[in-house]
C-alpha cells in the first residue's frame, strides 16, 4: 500500500485515526498501531508479513538477552550482538541477494546452480537495519530493552516509515514508545508535512518521471545529446522528490501519532563537495552507517592513511550493496568511494573559496551526482556507459539536439523549472519570512496554498495518474 493510493488517503489513514485517537491509554494505542501497520505491510503480499514477525521475535529475544547481560557479562552480551547481525544479515541475503550471487556465480564458474527466484519483500532494507540498530544500541546503553515484544514490532513495523524510511534508530525514539505527547499543534505540523511530500511526490516526482521514463527506455543510438541531459536531469530531479516526499510524508504521518523523527533530506542538491552532498542526501542512512560501520572500524581520526581509505571502501562499498542486488548500485557506491577519498586526502572542503573556486565546486558536485544518478537508473553497466557516452557526444548517437529533446522541453519545461526552484532553499526562506510575520493572514495564505496543491494533487491520484516509488524495493 502506497501513500499515495486511495486506499491509503480515504480508508487506512482515517480509520488508523479514528481508532488511535479514540482508543483509551498508551499501551491500546501502541497494540492498534502494530496490528494496523503488519496490515499495512501485509496489504500487497501477505506471506511476507511472516517475514517481519520473525525479525521482530528474533530481535526482541536478541534485545533482552543483551539488556540482561551486558552489565554482568560483556563479552556475551557482545557475542548476542554479533550473532543478531549475523541473522539480520542473512535475511536480507536470502531475500536481496541470493539470486544475484548464484546468478554471478554461474557466469564466472561456468556452471549452472539452478534456485528458485526469491520475491523481495518490500522495504527488508529499512526495517532489518532499524532491527540491527535496536539491538546495537540496547547494548551500547542507548536505550532500555524493551521487555514488551510489542513495543519492538511497533518500533520496527511501525507503518510511516516501514517501506521507504526514513531509518529511524532506536535511541531517537525510545523514549517515545510509552512516553510520547500527541497535542493539536503537533498533529497540525504532521499534516503539513504530509502534504507538502504528498506534493512533492505527486506533482514533481511524478510527471518528471514520465521524461526519465523516455529517455531510458531508448537505444542509444536513437537518442540525442540533448534529451540525454534532459532525460538524466530529469531522474536527478524525480528521485529527489520521490524519495524527499515519501519521506516527509513519514515524518508527518509519525507527528499525527505524536512521534519526532528525524529529518532525511537537506537540500542535497546546492552541495558545493560529494562529502556535503552525502551530508545532506538520504541522512538516516549516511548516519547509520557512519556510527554503525564507519567509526567502529576506526573512522577518519586513523593514522594510516590506508586504513581511512579501507574504511571509506568498506562503507561505500556497503551502501552500494545496501541499495539492491545490481553491479549498478556497487559501482555507484564505489564511484563515491573514489570521490570522497579524493576530498578527504586532499582537504577539498577546506580549499579556497573565492567565488570562482565555489562556482567550480558546484558544478564538480552536481556534474558527478547526475552522472551517478544515470548509473544508479541503469538496467546495466552497459547500458550506463552507452547512455554517458551519448551525454558527452562520444560514439554513434541521433545527434545534438532531436525532435524529442525539443517537444520534451516544451511540454515539460514548467516541471523542470518548479523542480529547480525547490531544490533550492527559496521556499524554505519565504517560509520563515513568513513565519517572522505571523499573523491570521499569513497563515490563512499558507493553508490555502497548501490546501490547493493537496486537491491539484488528489485530483491526479484520482484519475490513476502515473505513480511510481523509486525506494519502494530497497
Amino acid at each position: 500500500m502506497l501513500f499515495t493510493s486511495t486506499t491509503f488517503l480515504f480508508v487506512f489513514l482515517p480509520v488508523t485515526l479514528l481508532l488511535y485517537y479514540l482508543l483509551p491509554g498508551k499501551k491500546t494505542k501502541n497494540i492498534i498501531l502494530l496490528i494496523l501497520s503488519l496490515i499495512f505491510y501485509a496489504w500487497g503480499e501477505p506471506l511476507f508479513v511472516f517475514v517481519m514477525l520473525l525479525s521482530i521475535i528474533m530481535n526482541w529475544l536478541f534485545g533482552y538477552l543483551v539488556g540482561k547481560t551486558k552489565e554482568t557479562n560483556r563479552s556475551h552480551a557482545k557475542l548476542i550482538v554479533g550473532i543478531s547481525v549475523f541473522f539480520n544479515l542473512i535475511i536480507i541475503f536470502i531475500f536481496k541477494y541470493l539470486n544475484f550471487t548464484v546468478d554471478n556465480l554461474n557466469a564466472v564458474l561456468g556452471t549452472d546452480i539452478a534456485i528458485r527466484k526469491i520475491a523481495l519483500p518490500i522495504g527488508i532494507s529499512f526495517f532489518t537495519f532499524q532491527a540491527l540498530s535496536y539491538v546495537i544500541d540496547v547494548y551500547r546503553g542507548h536505550g532500555a530493552a524493551q521487555k514488551n515484544p510489542l513495543n519492538v514490532g511497533l518500533y520496527i513495523s511501525f507503518f510511516p516509515q516501514l517501506i521507504a524510511g526514513p531509518i529511524v534508530r532506536y535511541e531517537t525514539v525510545a523514549e517515545q514508545i510509552n512516553n510520547r505527547e500527541e497535542s493539536l499543534d503537533k498533529f497540525s505540523e504532521g499534516v503539513s508535512y504530509f502534504i507538502r511530500g504528498f506534493c512533492r511526490k505527486i506533482l514533481l516526482a511524478n510527471n518528471i518521471a514520465l521524461v526519465a521514463d523516455r529517455a531510458f527506455g531508448l537505444q542509444s543510438t536513437d537518442m540525442s545529446v540533448g534529451f540525454a541531459w534532459l532525460g538524466a536531469l530529469a531522474y536527478t530531479f524525480q528521485i529527489y522528490f520521490d524519495f524527499h516526499g515519501y519521506s516527509e510524508m513519514a515524518i508527518g504521518l509519525g507527528k499525527m501519532f505524536g512521534f519526532d523523527f528525524l529529518p532525511n533530506f537537506n537540500y542535497p542538491y546546492i552541495s558545493t563537495s560529494v562529502s556535503e552532498f552525502w551530508r545532506r542526501w538520504h541522512m538516516s542512512l549516511g548516519t547509520w552507517f557512519r556510527d554503525y560501520v564507519y567509526f567502529p572500524l576506526g573512522g577518519s581520526r586513523v593514522k594510516n592513511k590506508g586504513r581511512l581509505i579501507f574504511n571509506l571502501f568498506v562503507v561505500w562499498a556497503l551502501t552500494g550493496v545496501w541499495h539492491g542486488a545490481n553491479w549498478t548500485f556497487i559501482c555507484w557506491g564505489l564511484m563515491y568511494f573514489v570521490l570522497l577519498t579524493i576530498e578527504k586526502l586532499i582537504g577539498f572542503e577546506k580549499k579556497a573559496n573565492q567565488w570562482f573556486f565555489k562556482i567550480f565546486k558546484y558544478v564538480y558536485t552536481a556534474l558527478f551526482v547526475v552522472l551517478g544518478w544515470v548509473i544508479f537508473r541503469s538496467d546495466s553497466i552497459g547500458q550506463a556507459y552507452r547512455y554517458i557516452k551519448v551525454m558527452f557526444g562520444i560514439g554513434k548517437h541521433a545527434g545534438t539536439f532531436d525532435y524529442l529533446a525539443n517537444f520534451y522541453l516544451l511540454e515539460y519545461g514548467v516541471y523542470f523549472l518548479l523542480c529547480m526552484i525547490c531544490s533550492v532553499p527559496v521556499a524554505a526562506l519565504m517560509q520563515k519570512a513568513l513565519i517572522q510575520k505571523e499573523s491570521r493572514v499569513t497563515d490563512a495564505i499558507k493553508y490555502v496554498f497548501y490546501a490547493i496543491c493537496f486537491i491539484i494533487s488528489i485530483t491526479f491520484v484520482v484519475k490513476g495518474a502515473y505513480n511510481p516509488f523509486i525506494y519502494f524495493n530497497f
